[in-house]
């Protein structure tokens, strides 16, 4: 876990790199690690051409060269293993060892150490962002102070999951007002054609993950997410007695911090984060080998803004963002009082101004990718899978 304090110190800078050209260098060098499927990759490409948001989601890589640029006076808070790719809409629901309904952080495939500050200004940008797409409704400052204010909570309380049983009923009527229809979310999965290049060691994880042996089950193939679009994603489905259940296999690389040369080791860290945040964990989810298997359902998937009510407390949901992303910071050894004492140190507006900051950054990158997108002269995908 990470040592506290910490500098970060990258070593891929920005600079006169655009971001196409960053771009496909960044998927070269993931070609090295993992194989990428082209067709889902070109997928990644016009979502990220056709919405500011969706472009953020996409380009945690970028992320990572503009951050230490745009952001140097918080490079050297003491560092957490992080989430990285955080944003509003990287929070979901599951069910724990004993069944309960528990809302959280969804996904940890960028997990490093890192200044605990890079979690807290990319969720503040992804909120920034929401607002200026209408997803959300408050003030920019607001949605700030109420992420700090929960994570400088979550912190002096030693933080709590947040099971959504006796507890936390605003946020279960929330969630489950959002729950996929059962119907509609099988009939989605069954409508996927089946999938013939099943890699074994793809197999093996799933195999592993299923609640018996033997168990008959058709593989199909899954596009979902942007960060990971790309990646080889397969769903295994079997009918269990008295209905379906599903596995899904991501395949998993080294966190964009390696490449932007900020990370101490390849090996990614998605099983170490999960282990040691403070969280009610869903058992299905595991580290296997090189993929990352979870439980795939109706209640068990990330949550996206625009399917939760028109009328919400929005505050009160950043607030809870920010108080699970000190659950999972308070992993790192003598985590609370090391952040809490940086926190006390920086000025009133320093999130908000981060952000903003990051903001900015991050639509130049946009408009330029979307005019490189465009252009006709834009070169096709880079090559086959392989």
């Amino acid at each position: 876990m990470g040592e506290l304090p910490g500098t970060f110190r990258p070593e891929t800078r920005a600079g006169n790199v655009k971001i196409a050209k960053a771009t496909a260098q960044y998927e070269e060098w993931l070609r090295e690690h993992i194989r990428l499927i082209e067709t889902d990759l070109e997928q990644k490409h016009r979502d990220m051409a056709a919405d500011l948001f969706c472009f953020l989601r996409a380009t945690f890589y970028r992320w990572m060269q503009l951050w230490p640029e745009v952001c140097s006076q918080l490079t050297r808070a003491p560092e957490v293993l992080a989430v990285g790719d955080l944003h509003v809409e990287n929070f979901g629901t599951w069910r724990d060892v004993e069944g309960r309904l528990v809302w959280g952080i969804n996904d940890f495939d960028e997990a490093c150490e890192l200044p605990y500050t890079v979690d807290l200004v990319r969720l503040a940008a992804s909120a920034h962002l929401a607002i200026k797409g209408e997803h959300l409704s408050l003030g920019t400052k607001d949605a700030c102070d109420a992420i700090l204010d929960g994570y400088e909570r979550g912190l002096s309380s030693g933080g709590a999951a947040f099971v959504l049983e006796e507890h936390h009923p605003w946020l279960r009527s929330m969630m489950t007002g959002v729950l996929r229809n059962p119907q509609q979310f099988w009939a989605k999965l069954d409508a996927l054609p089946t999938e013939k290049g099943f890699p074994a060691s793809a197999q093996k994880a799933i195999e592993k993950m299923l609640p018996q042996r033997g168990l008959s089950y058709r593989v199909v193939h899954r596009v979902a997410g942007l960060g990971s679009l790309g990646r080889e994603r397969y769903v295994a489905i079997a009918e269990c007695p008295g209905g379906k259940i599903a596995r899904e296999a991501k395949a998993l690389a080294p966190s964009a911090c390696v490449w932007a040369g900020g990370a101490r080791t390849q090996r990614p860290r998605y099983q170490e984060i999960l282990d040691h945040a403070v969280r009610s964990v869903d058992p299905f989810v595991r580290m296997k080998g090189g993929w990352i298997v979870r439980r795939l359902a109706p209640d068990c998937s990330r949550v996206e803004l625009a399917s939760m009510p028109k009328e919400r407390d929005e505050a009160r949901l950043l607030y809870s963002m920010g108080f699970e992303t000190a659950n999972v910071h308070l992993g790192a050894r003598r985590a609370a009082k090391a952040l809490l004492r940086d926190l006390k140190k920086r000025p009133h507006l320093w999130l908000h101004e981060a952000s903003a900051e990051m903001v900015k950054a991050t639509t130049e990158d946009w408009e330029r990718w979307r005019a490189h997108w465009r252009s006709p002269k834009k070169k096709p995908a880079n090559r086959s899978a392989g």
